[in-house]
């Protein structure tokens, strides 16, 4: 009797479970509520239909204590790498893809996967998209490209680059399996290198659907469009000034004028919708020339501190919520010597470092509620109890495919501490190698970067001003497919 309850226990869990992320993104995907509002709201509820309410606080609390230094490091991250954008230091990495780009769409989405892909080399993934978006975040808006095919390819590039063994999934596959890293990378390489054409090929059709949607144009022809557009609606509001000044004059009364003036704001004049100016956003001046926050005197010293920085990251000095604390601290110092300078660089970057902590401590509701009801040991038991005995000669290849909705529904600690062992010990008693398990635990990583999971999806998606629900939906296809191909490579090439 209490055997079949807590069975029936454990299958009420796991229904749960999976209701209860479903929930999640069908609500997120229909844009029926914002993603900081489920990740708290949806947990808590559920966390009710457990009968585990009365722990909500410590589920929470534990949460946020568990995602507290990645939400400090994101915080210090974007106001340095903001800083270091402000002071000019990526002005010649972007002029040289800018250069490449020419304002053709096919080349602006080829450059979004290769610059993506070069900056994952850091290993981290908030760096990447606050480079990568910074970067390509005006040419999109100014040629009016599609902003979830930059979102999209970015992430699903920065997520094959995420198998670097000081990136994250490679460290925890080596110590839950007691590993070496090597081991399990070197011989991947070729795999994910496939992964990456891949990625490349799929940013070529991309493009290559932009560049028919919206043809090719030269920078010159698309700033000169944009000076029409600025005379034209300069034109506009001062024939609206008129007709008010008009309305005035002839006697009509206060209730014309402001008639006036409010047909003339309907339209793309001074009082239109900010939201959809795409003059006002500040991004679109990022590679000004003569800004008043550059620093030409101080490349070297920004590009030096940003190098050591990457490296002291790399070789684990200090915790990189530290590293990053200290950076933007002696960059504000030394970049902006003066206090209301620093106020106002502080202020100019304060919009984003609210949503993504926001987003991120939000999230340590859901993982919190995950995690301390049980239901993520209860899925993860439930799906590993579904292979079939005849599978197990094949643990390797069942390894690669659970690793997609496993990394995309659970956090990489979640999987790599929770899950791999079991399938490793699965493998084992079959003759499958545990090396074989562990580099088939990486071929969901382009699907995981993606996960309502992973905070550096919400730096991406917030610098961009792209929907949640938006990129989920764009991107889920082709990162699946992406690591469907790392894992078919690896299968030909016997990697795996």
């Amino acid at each position: 009797m209490g055997v079949q309850g807590r069975t029936l226990g454990s299958h009420m869990l796991t229904i749960l479970g999976f209701a209860m992320i479903a929930t999640f993104l069908v609500l997120i995907m229909m844009k029926k509520m914002s993603p900081i509002a489920a990740l708290v709201l949806i947990p808590a509820l559920f966390c009710v239909f457990v009968g585990k309410g009365a722990k909500l606080g410590d589920y929470v609390i534990e949460g946020v204590g568990n995602l507290a230094p990645t939400a400090a490091m994101l915080m210090f991250a974007i106001v340095y790498f903001g800083l270091m954008i402000d002071v000019g230091l990526f002005d010649p990495i972007v002029r040289g893809i800018l250069k490449f780009c020419k304002a053709d769409p096919l080349r602006i989405v080829i450059g979004t996967a290769l610059l993506a892909a070069i900056v994952s080399l850091d290993g981290d993934g908030s760096t990447t998209f606050m480079i990568t978006v910074s970067a390509m975040y005006p040419l999109y808006k100014r040629l009016k490209m599609s902003l979830v095919v930059m979102t999209g390819v970015a992430a699903t590039a920065n997520g094959v680059m995420n198998t670097l063994p000081w990136g994250g999934p490679t460290a925890r596959a080596a110590t839950a399996l007691k590993l070496d890293a090597g081991d399990i990378f070197v011989p991947m390489i070729p795999a994910l290198a496939v992964g990456l054409l891949f990625v490349f090929v799929l940013a070529y059709f991309l493009g290559l659907r932009e560049r028919k949607r919206l043809g090719v144009l030269s920078l010159d022809e698309v700033l000169e469009q944009e000076k029409i557009v600025k005379d034209e609606e300069k034109e506009q509001s001062e024939e609206t000034v008129l007709v008010g000044a008009g309305a005035v004059a002839a006697g009509s009364g206060d209730d014309k004028v402001r008639t006036a003036k409010t047909t003339g704001g309907a339209g793309s004049g001074t009082d239109a919708d900010p939201e959809d100016d795409d003059v006002d956003d500040v991004r679109l001046q990022g590679l000004d020339p003569d800004r008043p926050t550059l620093r030409p005197k101080l490349y070297w010293f920004n590009a030096l501190l940003t190098v050591t920085l990457l490296t002291a990251m790399i070789m684990e000095w200090l915790p990189i919520p530290v590293l990053f604390l200290l950076g933007a601290a002696l960059a504000l110092t030394v970049n902006f010597p003066h206090i209301p300078d620093q106020k106002a660089r502080l202020a100019a970057h304060a919009d984003n470092v609210l949503n993504v902590s926001g987003m991120v401590f939000a999230a340590a509701v859901f993982t919190g509620v995950l995690q301390g009801t049980g239901m993520v040991d209860s899925m993860a038991k439930w799906i590993v109890d579904g292979i079939p005995e005849g599978m197990g000669p094949h643990m390797a290849l069942v390894t690669g495919f659970l690793s997609l909705p496993l990394t995309y529904f659970m956090s990489n600690d979640g999987f790599y501490f929770g899950v791999l062992p079991v399938l490793a010990e699965a493998g084992a008693a079959h003759g499958v190698s545990p090396l074989e398990i562990a580099r088939a635990s990486l071929v969901g990583q382009p699907l995981h970067m993606s996960s309502p999971l992973v905070p550096a999806v919400y730096v991406l998606v917030g610098m961009a001003k792209v929907e949640f629900g938006d990129h989920t939906r764009f991107v889920v296809k082709w990162a699946a497919l992406t690591s469907l191909v790392v894992l078919g490579a690896g299968i030909l090439m016997g990697i795996i």
